[in-house]
């Protein structure tokens, strides 16, 4: 057994010992999950190692910050394709994950387009290497065929709207969002945590909501077919940006504020307002999120009480863990360390954050959520009674409806 699989099954092992599910319960559980579209309304994917060599001389070079963050989001997002021992891990990761199709965060975290098409281009070329395996899905149709034909699928989405920042005209200041579309990107958030020109951002203290210019990126959205994502937006802006659409919008990867208090949860209220738009809540993976043991036990309670506030058909799984290759800590070291930076500008986490630990990565709570573990949360689910047919709308059916209502007549 290779350590990427003894790295799989030991997380597996660690969840099954925290579920403790009847052979029956597990049985079934699995079954349902091979057979269903399992088809997550967020994902950060599969992170491949740097090639810490080839790192190591950027950083001699005296390669600029910009350089190494480029050539590492590269390397991480792509290498994949091109070593065989990590080809075999990617393939190994996403069927143990019994993932149809991820919706891919393939656009960097802000409003700049240009920084923006750095990670589309990476997910691009790496779909184009590897599509006898894993596909580009332009349409919701492409997620379906993807699982009769036993493949798995990306459907590309941006953490932020492309904006040039020319503020001219509105028209103009939103042509990017067409044009994204057509490089494939099909959801987008809003804000990420700071307050952009759209709205607030969750962890911006005025809670001041969405702006007027807001308003006419949602109706650009609705029209070209885009999907609006809030799940780092504001409570305000979440609500807001209910009122305003005209198609579902999303909180793609979030989780009960009533259960954990935190900047990235949403309210009753929030998650109401999303559930009348005909949208879907998404329940994370990330213990800092779900709070409590962390646990997948605690994860499941989130799923639990999300369908309690708003209905089976309105409640998806998120995950915002990516799988990590068992060769990134080996490769990173090979990379000389260099000054600490300032903390990002969209970052804005709270003080002391779990979030932004480093090693909450290697405790017990990580593993039990850990990507690869998708089929024992339809196990988990299966415990808890809910019916086959609520299974597999939360494992994938209601976001692919809210993808076949947002493109309407432009899908395919």
């Amino acid at each position: 057994m290779t350590t990427w699989e003894e790295n799989i099954q030991q997380a597996r092992t660690v969840a099954l010992e925290i579920l403790q599910p009847s052979a029956s319960q597990l049985e079934h559980g699995l079954a349902l999950h091979r057979d269903a579209i399992v088809c997550e309304s967020y994902s950060l994917g599969l992170i491949a190692p740097v090639d810490g060599e080839a790192m190591a001389q950027a950083v001699e070079a005296r390669a600029s910050e910009v350089e190494l963050q480029y050539l590492s989001e590269q390397m991480r997002m792509t290498r994949w394709a091109y070593d065989d021992e990590l080809k075999a891990e990617y393939l190994g990761a996403w069927e143990a994950s019994g993932v149809t199709c991820a919706f891919q965060n393939a656009g960097e975290e802000g409003n700049n387009p240009m920084r923006m098409l750095g990670r589309l281009a990476h997910y691009t070329h790496l779909t184009d290497r590897m599509r006898d395996h894993v596909a580009r899905a332009a349409f919701p149709a492409d997620i379906v065929a993807a699982k009769a034909a036993g493949r798995h699928c990306i459907y590309q989405t941006c953490n932020g709207v492309p904006l040039p920042g020319e503020q001219a005209t509105v028209e103009q200041e939103l042509r990017f969002i067409s044009q994204f579309f057509e490089l494939g990107c099909r959801m987008m958030h809003l804000t990420y945590n700071r307050r952009n020109p759209i709205g607030d951002g969750c962890a911006e203290p005025a809670n001041a909501g969405l702006s007027d210019f807001g308003r006419a990126v949602i109706a650009e959205m609705n029209k070209v077919g885009v999907i609006a994502d809030v799940a780092h937006s504001g409570w305000q802006t979440c609500l807001d940006a209910a009122e305003a659409s005209q198609k579902p919008i999303v909180a793609s990867h979030s989780a009960c504020a009533a259960l954990n208090h935190h900047h990235r949860c949403k309210p009753d209220e929030v998650m109401r307002a999303i559930a009348d738009k005909g949208g879907t809540v998404g329940i994370t993976n990330v213990p800092a999120f779900v709070g409590g043991s962390g646990c997948i036990d605690a994860m499941l309670d989130h799923i639990d009480y999300a369908v309690q506030v708003v209905g089976v058909d309105h409640v998806t799984i998120g995950t915002d863990q990516p799988y990590i290759s068992c060769r990134a800590q080996e490769e990173s070291a090979k990379v000389p360390a260099r000054p600490g930076s300032r903390p990002r500008w969209e970052a804005l986490w709270e003080v002391n954050d779990p979030v932004q630990r480093a090693e909450w990565r290697q405790e017990r709570m990580f593993q039990s959520t850990a990507w690869t573990n998708f089929p024992l949360f339809t196990v988990g689910m299966v415990q808890r009674g809910y019916a086959d047919d609520d299974i597999r709308k939360i494992l994938g059916g209601n976001i692919l409806r809210v993808a076949r209502e947002v493109l309407g007549e432009v899908g395919l």
